[in-house]
């Protein structure tokens, strides 16, 4: 594998207690291009991040403090919006919500392949740079509740940028280009992951969760229609 010299000064924390998953995940992110800080700890992590810092893979399940607290403590103690992503052997509905609720970025459930650590990353970090120029409204764009700039990957609410993972905002996109319809949990599945096999009907429930906590007051647009699937109505 050829290195991404545009890669190398973005810096990635990788925090998980198992010493062969840290030492996989640093190889294989240091061959892509990225600087990698291994922490073993939740507590080890906080106090090696640093300005400098791009991203978080974080184990959730670690002695000491959780992936979960080390989440809050960033985002409601220190006010980091540093991406996260979770790296976890909990793959239930409300173990995602949670980690979504504490302000994760992405999901991925052990175990998990090296190329889809490194696509989720490249994705997120891609989401991340796009928030930091956000398009400028237009002279209409008050005249409803948000707007999908699918160009740039992101949503822009009441003209604040939210955060969204790529599934979330696959489905967003989908729900808001056809006002009113009806989608089925297994139509948005097909449009959004591609019609993969192993993936769960229940797994749309769960990005719709975290979509309508991240529209707020505007989430309710978002219709579940029991025994059908989703739609978006106007205001």
């Amino acid at each position: 594998m050829s290195v991404d010299f545009t890669r190398e000064m973005i810096q990635i924390i990788v925090v998980d207690d198992e010493p062969d998953i840290r030492e996989i995940l640093q190889y294989n992110l240091e061959l892509a291009g990225y600087s990698v800080v291994c922490a073993q700890s939740a507590e080890e992590a906080l106090a090696r991040i640093t300005p400098e810092c791009a991203l978080i893979l974080l184990d959730i399940m670690m002695s000491g403090m959780s992936g979960y607290e080390m989440a809050e403590r960033l985002r409601s103690e220190q006010g980091n919006e540093v991406p996260i992503i979770f790296l976890t052997a909990k793959g239930e509905e409300r173990d995602m919500l949670r980690g979504f609720s504490a302000g994760g970025d992405d999901y991925i459930v052990k175990p998990f392949s090296v190329q889809e650590v490194l696509a989720r990353v490249s994705a997120v970090l891609r989401r991340t740079e796009a928030r930091k120029t956000p398009p400028s409204p237009s002279p209409n764009q008050t005249k409803v509740p948000f707007c999908v700039d699918s160009e740039r990957k992101l949503v822009m609410v009441d003209r604040r940028q939210i955060r969204l993972t790529p599934k979330d905002l696959g489905i967003v996109s989908l729900l808001a280009a056809h006002r009113g319809r009806i989608f089925s949990r297994r139509e948005i599945l097909d449009d959004v992951w591609g019609g993969e096999s192993q993936v769960l009907e229940r797994t749309v429930d769960v990005h719709i969760a975290h979509i309508r906590h991240q529209l707020g007051k505007w989430g309710s647009l978002i219709v579940g229609h029991q025994g059908y699937g989703y739609s978006m109505e106007d205001v």
